[in-house]
């Protein structure tokens, strides 16, 4: 690839507005720049981490530069999500995809109709069709051409990698139509680039959106897929190395599943007392709260109950529910029980607690944790999620 950042400048991030904005100091001024990549990313991005930006091109825009990339322990991350394709059909045609050797790139952004047709899809490939669903590539030979759908990973732990980091209803749809095409005799292919050389295993987050999860599930025997770990030059030209990644799916049918534990996180704009069933009133500081729960089944439906205000007051976390703000839920689907050891690490990093409560059930001192600062945003306890979601896994995985 040519050299696509002729100036990069490096920044401090500071804070994200929104998922498409970016706020961070260059040579000691703050400035807003334009994030391409509009995923989560709270595993990235902290207050203080170095980021990687480029003047913006474009005439009359809001924002100063665009964010290409952030470090990790050392490493450079890339995060503009527009040369995800540049990258891919760098490496098709480069033969560093194995398996994929014998292909070139033929096209870009082909979109096809529903069927799954041979002879239909074939068709389709060849001509460009106008169709349902657009895939990014089309590669292939003299004797066969087939759609490629390319995706961007930014979400690892110390072994594992997942995607996607947000639900992608789009994801899905592209997984179920390649496999669809798989079933009926026909070749397509997916190529993951997971944008950390470290990573020794991918799987679909089955956390963050277990739809996906499934899809891909169901969809992968049928799909030519490729997981790729990349290691990029400080540049950020071309990728130094590439290495094909496994996927235990297995874990998936272990694990997956609409059970497991939770993370719900409130927040009390003014220090008040709220009565709290039989425990009667108690006093919760102004700060954020971060409540431990499980659900041995319908955990969607537990998540979603919470966030209701409307409801039979059940639950100490019912009557807090009524007087604190929403500020998320992160799951952890599981076939074990974790949520004791859940409330032991939050209670590690947590400013105070509030005894007695979640817990009449158990011996925990509380389920229910205080946090002067937005605890979303703080290292210590998105390392919790991952170390829950991800990096547990990797015993299981060894197994």
């Amino acid at each position: 690839m040519e050299k696509e950042y002729p100036v990069i400048k490096k920044g401090r991030f500071l804070r994200r507005p929104n998922r498409f904005v970016i706020d961070m100091e260059i040579d000691g001024e703050p400035v807003r720049a334009h994030m391409p990549n509009p995923g989560r990313m709270r595993e990235l991005l902290f207050p203080g981490v170095m980021l990687y930006a480029v003047p913006h091109a474009k005439e009359g825009s809001r924002t100063k530069y665009r964010v290409i990339g952030a470090e990790r322990e050392g490493e450079v991350i890339p995060l503009d999500t527009s040369r995800a394709n540049d990258t891919a059909e760098w490496l098709i045609n480069h033969e560093k995809i194995p398996g994929w050797e014998d292909y070139r790139v033929l096209r870009r952004e082909v979109t096809m109709g529903d069927s799954v047709d041979v002879e239909v899809v074939h068709a389709e490939v060849a001509e460009g069709t106008m169709g349902d669903s657009r895939f990014d590539l089309v590669i292939g030979n003299e004797k066969m051409q087939f759609p490629v759908e390319v995706k961007s990973c930014t979400l690892f732990g110390r072994k594992g990698a997942m995607f996607p980091d947000a639900v992608t209803a789009r994801g899905r749809k592209h997984v179920l139509h390649l496999g669809e095409i798989g079933k009926s005799g026909g070749k397509a292919g997916l190529l993951i680039l997971v944008q950390w050389d470290r990573a020794q295993w991918f799987l679909p987050d089955y956390h963050t959106d277990p739809e996906f999860a499934e899809a891909f599930r169901l969809s992968a025997p049928y799909i030519d897929w490729k997981a790729a770990a990349l290691r990029w030059t400080p540049d950020l030209t071309v990728p130094e190395s590439v290495r094909l990644l496994p996927a235990p799916l297995y874990i998936l049918e272990e694990e997956a599943g609409n059970r497991g534990d939770y993370l719900l996180i409130l927040r009390m704009n003014e220090t008040k007392d709220v009565e709290i069933g039989k425990m009667g009133k108690i006093r919760f500081p102004k700060g954020y709260y971060v409540y431990t729960g499980s659900a041995a089944k319908n955990l969607d439906q537990r998540m979603a109950r919470h966030r209701r205000l409307r409801k039979g007051m059940h639950w100490h976390i019912d009557w807090l529910r009524q007087e604190a703000d929403w500020v998320g839920c992160i799951p952890v689907r599981t076939a074990e029980d974790l949520e004791h050891r859940l409330a032991e690490a939050v209670s590690l990093i947590a400013d105070w607690q509030i005894p007695g409560f979640g817990c009449t059930d158990c011996r925990c001192p509380s389920h229910l944790f205080g946090f002067r600062e937005d605890p979303m945003h703080m290292p210590a306890f998105v390392q919790i999620e991952e170390d829950f979601e991800i990096n547990r896994l990797d015993e299981q995985i060894k197994k």
